[in-house]
């Protein structure tokens, strides 16, 4: 099928050591050959592919840049079309100049992720490795990097086709059962599938498990700093920052509005909120922020109380404890390096059962004591054993999450009309959903709204 030649500036627009034009489809070294002259005679049209050739980008008689150019045919190259490469200076101007030479002698300007959606629609990827392309482009931490590069190399698909396969080899069963019962029977059939499901079901399910360790690797921990106003919270947000990013003074109730960073924390991404101070307070602006304090507390992972052991709890405190209940929680006996007022034990006997998950740790922001030991005490509430990619699948994409809970309630409708004895054909059904629902995720039988929403989402020239 003929399609029209895309062309895009693939390098950040920004001046650099190097710029790269790239040119795709069926007129990609034909509009080449127009505008690039090398050193030899030849054209490339007439050159080997996955070859480099030294020359000049040309426009009529001007000469734009210097440059290099990568001749890769298809089906050899990123979107199995015939690709050009042109590394030329990196300035913005002369990259610019260049794409809009390519334009002008017949390609048109790529949307964003068109590369990688011809990728996906001429079969060299599948859609979830499509999604873990941007995921790499936006990776934050060493676990997310190195997670995506394991999708698009084909874990997530390669797991999910091999359910995918095990269901339809089931369909198949059935189907061809109720088409010629003469000579295929479907007596104990049921007992069998029983124990088919109950296996997929566990796998789906490990799956699932999975999602929030990977949702948080990869988009990081929703981290709220709470305290009462003088506690430290604006301190350790620097501590973590490693800068001055919020006020610190003595003077209670400075920060009145919500400060947000992401801070990598020994690999660790924490999406934290330092909020206002909370306590009872007549002054309108205050009053807002504390407002503001108390409903980025409902949303978050984890919630960092910092307490000042330098002084002795107050009713402000006891509030702060009440809004704990049930959450994972790190209460922090801050400014260590003073003389302890509040303890240990206060605390916990003041916390009682409002906080089953907290832990409670002696630190000091100011002098940068006990932050090794708040690091360590994250990862141990929120991953099992070192944070690392192995052969487990994670699954990070809130898409394939809700595919899987989709194909795993068909599953759990199988189970229920295996239980109920009912006839061969309402498995079919419940497993066609279950087998089109996995499906979903690797791009089979999605709409083509879809996949125009999730290639809007890539940066122009990938």
């Amino acid at each position: 099928m003929k399609t029209d030649t895309i062309a895009a500036i693939a390098t950040a627009m920004t001046n650099a050591g190097i710029g790269i034009v790239r040119i795709s489809g069926d007129e990609a070294v034909p509009i080449a050959d127009r505008i690039f002259q090398g050193k030899g005679t030849k054209k490339l049209a007439e050159c080997e592919t996955h070859t480099i050739h030294y020359g000049h980008i040309h426009d009529g008689e001007e000469v734009v840049d210097e440059v290099m150019v990568l001749l890769m045919r298809g089906p050899r190259s990123y979107t199995r079309e015939d690709t050009i490469e042109i590394d030329c200076h990196g300035g913005i101007y002369v990259t610019k100049r260049i794409l809009e030479t390519v334009i002008k002698y017949g390609a048109r300007p790529a949307e964003p992720g068109e590369f990688t959606k011809r990728a996906f629609l001429n079969g060299r990827i599948d859609l979830s490795q499509a999604e873990s392309v941007i995921d790499l482009i936006h990776a934050k931490n060493d676990f997310a990097l190195k997670n995506s590069i394991k999708q698009l190399s084909g874990s997530v698909s390669g797991k999910v086709k091999g359910l995918r396969g095990e269901v339809l080899h089931e369909i198949a069963f059935i189907e061809s059962a109720l088409d010629d019962p003469e000579h295929i029977s479907l007596d104990g059939y049921p007992q069998k599938l029983s124990v088919i499901v109950d296996k997929i079901i566990k796998e789906i399910e490990k799956l699932l498990a999975s999602s929030d360790n990977g949702r948080i690797l990869k988009e990081g921990i929703s981290t709220v700093i709470v305290g009462k106003p003088n506690a430290g919270k604006s301190s350790l947000l620097n501590t973590l920052v490693g800068e001055e990013r919020a006020i610190v003074t003595d003077i209670a109730g400075t920060t009145r509005d919500v400060l947000e960073e992401q801070i990598n924390l020994d690999g660790i991404i924490l999406n934290v909120t330092d909020t206002a101070g909370i306590r009872e307070t007549d002054d309108v602006v205050e009053k807002i922020g504390v407002d503001k304090a108390k409903k980025y507390l409902k949303d978050a992972d984890l919630i960092v109380y910092v307490v000042d052991s330098s002084t002795k709890l107050d009713e402000n405190d006891y509030e702060i404890m009440k809004l704990l209940e049930g959450r994972q929680s790190v209460i922090l006996r801050n400014k260590s390096d003073l003389e302890t007022v509040t303890t240990e034990e206060e605390i916990r006997d003041a916390v009682g059962e409002n906080c089953d998950n907290c832990r409670i740790l002696s630190v000091s922001a100011r002098e940068q004591i006990g932050m090794e030991e708040f690091s360590r005490t994250i990862r141990e509430m929120f991953f099992s054993g070192d944070i690392t990619v192995n052969d487990e699948v994670y699954i990070t994409n809130i898409r394939h999450k809700t595919a899987l809970q989709e194909a795993l309630s068909g599953l759990h409708l199988v189970e229920q009309s295996i239980a109920d004895q009912m006839p061969e054909d309402f498995y079919s059904i419940d497993l066609m959903h279950v087998y089109e629902e996995l499906g979903s995720i690797v791009g089979e039988a999605v709409g083509d709204d879809l996949v125009n929403e999730i290639f809007s989402k890539f940066c122009m020239g990938k």
